[in-house]
């Protein structure tokens, strides 16, 4: 087992896949090299912006022909994720495709199949730690990827390795988390003591571990709001505008600038503009107030409140106290405050409501003609391009509803910030330099690492791996907030393994997933006895033949002396012997020479771009070629790392032929050097257990079922 530990996560998204590889002192290691206070803190993940790779479009589109979505999506991404994990640590690295909002809409039999293409394939052209489908391969709930963003967040923060320095008050040293994507929204904060006692029954229990293998324990609330991402609140939008005009000739839209113009379908999606196309005219007038006045009804805040307080849509959540509760928010909250708008494009710059509105009041009054322009000239950018210049207008009217209407975050700039609704008391501080301590803050990057909920994934699976106190120390997980291991404990598949294990038990494993191995594995072991036999010698082989003669002759001696007077038969052809009445040997050379079998060994197999080093804490170059920056953050500070490939050598490049040529055929994973993930039979999702009208009684929790 190498000094690191690899993983590699697959983020399936609604409109594309993004590949993601992070790595780890493997818990030996870091123990012997760790300070006081890092043995007090989460194993330290690592990454790098060269680790990631997304391929458009998205898995869902592969509905209708699963069968394709191993060469013509994944391959590229496999052979990526080769690239940069050592070859000799695939077998030993976890792999996981954890698919959000596209797929959750996908019919149920169409999900199920593209899921199980994506493992066979998997399993058919690589090597990678995959013993569990159910686990590795799966749908994820929106609660479960909430749940995974705010473990991100609060990770790079610091908020779990040093609380005394995020000491907000009150005994409270988290973050909120808010995540905005196409699909869907999602929220997760862990409320003040006050509201957690009051709301126990709809938080979830979090476990973690320490490197020094103390547990960190926390109770979370999280939701997510289906169809409030932006894609689908601007198809909302535009469907209740045709349905409040039916059999208008153009419909006018205060979300667009002045004189842009598209055609919709009847469902609100945007028509292609191609000839002959057809569908509802929609002409912008560019009036951002009226665009933020329309846009308020899609809260949908009329609905009935069956369990106060509630939020979005009727669903429930408790108080939220901006006097203790900081959120950051990511995806969508950070491009659109900060692609276009200059008021937001240092992350050391505060969200100020009064600002951006007037910011994006400013640009959305410009003509259509203004703005084109302004995108040929990269006035706004050079990843601003029209499509984002024509949707930024919708989008920050939504934003700012969700904000501030929805979530109740106070108008920094605008109102007293104790008016909003649902909240506590709030105060205000200058940047980040103050611990993101203002009610809300976009973001990215913290410490010079991507906010993603797939880090908050590989952080739990980490901590998961760090070995207990005792043995009777409680699992890493989340599941109800309850006393000990609930029934619907969600298990993250990492297991403790020693530096120097030799995979004594992989038996136990080896064809526990896929019982057709054993005919495979016969054969291969009988194919290494006859070169071992031909190898041996030949005064070894007649002995071995002639006790084979004995134990399966005629009978007894006479036997024996009729096989001799027949000459060597059929193996002694297949092995070369010659009929002679030279006498045949039948001692078994035991005290014979140890070349016997030395001679005999597998090589083994070498790749200079993919050979880990694990001395990879030097600065070292890689052999001339510039070195890579790694990001590092676990509250602790950790001086940047600079290396070769991802495994520290310095070899060449694979091209991705190679690489994929490298990664066929699925390997028996035998090596327990790093681990083999305990099997669970439970999902990623997130459990249902709470009152009556609580968000988890809407049966989003626990594994996604068809």
């Amino acid at each position: 087992m190498g000094t690191w530990r690899y993983g590699v996560i697959l983020d399936a998204g609604s409109s594309g896949t993004r590949v993601h590889i992070y790595r780890w002192l493997n818990s030996d290691t870091a123990r012997k090299s760790a300070s006081k206070a890092q043995l007090q803190s989460l194993p330290e993940i690592e990454t790098d912006k060269q680790w990631t790779k997304k391929i458009h479009p998205g898995i869902s589109t592969f509905g209708e022909h699963p069968h394709d979505v191993g060469p013509e999506h994944l391959e590229k991404l496999f052979a990526h994720a080769l690239s940069v994990v050592p070859a000799a640590e695939v077998p030993k690295t976890p792999i996981f495709l954890l698919a959000t909002a596209g797929m959750r809409i996908l019919p149920p039999v169409q999900r199920k199949t593209v899921l199980k293409e994506v493992c066979d394939f998997a399993r058919k052209t690589t090597k990678f730690q995959l013993p569990d489908c159910d686990l590795h391969i799966q749908v994820i709930p929106g609660e479960t990827e909430g749940l995974y963003g705010w473990i991100a967040a609060n990770y790079l923060l610091g908020g779990f390795d040093s609380p005394k320095d995020h000491d907000h008050g009150k005994d409270h040293h988290t973050y909120g988390f808010l995540d905005m994507g196409g699909a869907s929204a999602q929220i997760a904060f862990a409320p003040n003591a006050t509201e957690a006692e009051k709301h126990a029954d709809d938080l979830t229990l979090l476990r973690l571990r320490r490197v020094g293998g103390d547990p960190l324990e926390y109770k979370v609330f999280v939701t997510t709001w289906l169809g409030f991402g932006v894609n689908q609140a601007r198809e909302r939008y535009v469907k209740a505008m045709l349905e409040a005009s039916p059999g208008a000739k153009e419909y006018p839209d205060p979300c667009m600038p002045s004189g842009a113009e598209i055609l919709v379908a009847d469902n609100g999606k945007v028509v292609e503009e191609k000839k002959g196309a057809k569908g509802h005219k929609v002409v912008g007038t560019g009036i951002f107030k009226e665009c933020v006045r329309q846009t308020y009804p899609l809260l949908e805040k009329e609905k009935e409140c069956l369990d106060a307080p509630c939020l979005i849509n009727g669903q429930h959540t408790p108080a939220i106290d901006f006097d203790v509760n900081h959120f950051v928010g990511v995806s969508e909250y950070y491009h659109t405050t900060h692609e276009i708008f200059k008021m937001a494009h240092k992350d050391d710059e505060n969200y100020d409501f009064k600002s951006y509105q007037k910011a994006v009041d400013k640009f959305c009054g410009k003509s259509w003609k203004q703005i084109t322009q302004g995108v040929d000239k990269h006035k706004f950018g050079k990843k601003v391009d029209v499509e984002k210049a024509l949707e930024v207008c919708f989008k920050s009217s939504w934003l700012i509803n969700v904000l501030h209407d929805g979530i109740g975050v106070p108008r920094i700039g605008l109102e007293d910030l104790n008016s909003a609704n649902n909240v506590t008391k709030a105060k205000t501080h200058k940047g980040k330099d103050k611990g993101y301590l203002n009610p809300f803050q976009a973001v990215n990057k913290i410490n010079d690492i991507e906010v993603s909920w797939t880090l908050g994934k590989m952080v739990l699976y980490a901590s998961s791996e760090v070995p207990p106190p005792s043995t009777d120390a409680l699992a890493v997980g989340f599941g109800s907030n309850e006393p000990g291991i609930p029934s619907d404990f969600q298990h993250p598949g990492g297991s403790y393994t020693s530096h120097g294990a030799t995979g004594d038990d992989w038996h136990d494993h080896l064809f526990s997933e896929n019982p057709r191995r054993i005919p495979g594995f016969l054969i291969f072991v009988l194919i290494l006895f006859i070169f071992g036999f031909i190898l041996c010698g030949r005064d070894r082989r007649k002995a071995t033949l002639h006790k084979f003669s004995r134990m399966f002759g005629a009978g007894g001696s006479s036997g024996g002396s009729r096989s001799r007077r027949r000459g060597p038969g059929f193996p002694g052809k297949l092995f070369g012997l010659r009929s002679s009445n030279t006498p045949l040997y039948e001692r078994v050379l035991e005290d014979g020479p140890s070349s016997a079998h030395s001679d005999f060994e597998l090589g083994s197999y070498s790749d200079v771009s993919a050979t880990a080093s694990d001395n990879d804490h030097s600065d070292s170059g890689d052999g001339g070629k510039t070195a890579t920056r790694f990001g590092r953050s676990s509250g602790w500070a950790t001086p940047s790392i600079k290396g070769g490939s991802a495994g520290g050598g310095g070899g060449g490049v694979l091209s991705e032929d190679d690489i994929m040529a490298q990664g066929v055929g699925l390997g028996l994973g035998m090596g327990r050097g790093g681990g083999f993930l305990g099997r669970s039979d439970s999902g990623e999702g997130l459990a249902v257990r709470s009152r009556a009208s609580s968000p988890r009684r809407k049966g989003v929790g626990g594994r996604l079922h068809d």
